[in-house]
């Protein structure tokens, strides 16, 4: 019974994760739109911030649920070949809404399973017509689709006894494990080509109302090329500190930073005298990267339900921002997580 369980999900996994069909028209060449223009993918699950992941996990039997919506500010801007020497500069995405749809289920007491539906509701921009003068870019699309686990490693000493338990002080761990199934509008910058695999490990740190976060993790996948900019695995980083302004969560500030340092060189595109174009590697590498300011609160008395909006911009490394990094974001979230241990609600 157990192997045919294992086949199954084997099977099941085989057919969501396959590669697209790598035609000239799909995914293939040097200007592929089999990438996803949105680096922010929210956690399902309780969280503090916006990006950094959280350390707890739903409680056991329990199921959270959220949204998490974010607007974005030109998250992909190409240079084109004009007659005029610098080209002329095409906003591919221009303004875009996102939102993740999130659920989570507490398996065990340390154990959580994680589901994220991502899609557009609105967008606008070239699309890449003037670059193939192919379809414009549609108004809305779906994204990839992912789940995945979260197992709390350690976690700091809990007081129980009462309905307003509380978690003290001290440093706790999670491992995460997500995939990203290749479900969405490949064609519309809201999916990639085949399945990304996403392991992390969250830390926080937690010292009266003052508290830190840290996730270290990576994107792996095979590399997509945009006109010389290639995506491919990527390194992801996010720290983030915390204050809490009012008691028993009323009112949070978090500040908070991410990057995504990519291990494929890119490419420069060179005119070939036959006519045509070769992809050139030209020694760098790239890194999107943003900030983030946002307020929080947990009205309610168990601290379950929570909102949290916030903003910030991309982080340029270098003269020209890295694809995938906006201009700004504007996010605004509403989670309800059971959570495993209750924080402080005095």
């Amino acid at each position: 019974m157990g192997a045919r369980v294992g086949l199954s999900v084997a099977l099941v996994l085989s057919a969501i994760l396959r590669p697209r069909s790598a035609s000239a028209d799909d995914c293939a060449g040097l200007t592929s739109p089999c990438i996803n223009d949105d680096t922010l993918w929210p956690h399902a699950g309780p969280a503090h911030f916006v990006a950094v992941g959280s350390t707890d996990t739903v409680a056991e039997g329990r199921l959270g649920f959220g949204l998490v919506t974010s607007y974005l500010s030109r998250p992909i801007v190409l240079t084109v070949a004009s007659p005029g020497p610098p080209g002329s500069r095409q906003y591919v995405i221009d303004d875009q809404v996102n939102g993740t749809f999130l659920w989570s289920y507490g398996v065990a007491e340390r154990l959580e399973l994680d589901l994220a539906a991502p899609v557009t509701f609105g967008q606008s921009g070239t699309g890449l017509s003037p670059v193939t003068g192919g379809d414009a870019l549609k108004d809305t699309a779906i994204r990839d689709l992912r789940f995945g686990f979260a197992y709390r490693i350690s976690s700091s000493s809990a007081t129980h006894g009462s309905q307003d338990s509380r978690t003290s002080d001290g440093l706790s761990l999670l491992g995460r494990f997500e995939v990203s199934a290749p479900s969405g509008d490949h064609d519309q910058f809201a999916g990639e080509r085949s399945g990304v695999f996403a392991p992390s490990l969250a830390g926080e740190y937690r010292l009266g109302r003052l508290f830190a976060g840290l996730e270290l993790g990576a994107r792996i996948r095979p590399t997509t090329e945009l006109l010389g900019a290639r995506v491919g695995t990527q390194i992801v980083a996010a720290v983030g500190a915390g204050y809490d302004i009012l008691p028993r969560e009323m009112l949070t500030a978090t500040l908070e930073a991410w990057a995504l340092p990519g291990l494929v060189e890119q490419d420069d595109i060179a005119a070939q005298l036959e006519g045509g174009s070769v992809a050139v590697p030209n020694g760098k590498h790239i890194a999107p990267a943003e900030w983030a300011l946002s307020a929080r609160t947990a009205p309610l008395r168990d601290g379950d339900f929570c909102i949290q909006a916030g903003g910030g911009g991309g982080i340029s490394l270098s003269t020209e921002p890295a694809i995938s990094t906006p201009r700004f974001r504007f996010t605004l979230g509403v989670r309800w997580t059971p959570r495993s241990e209750r924080p402080d609600r005095r």
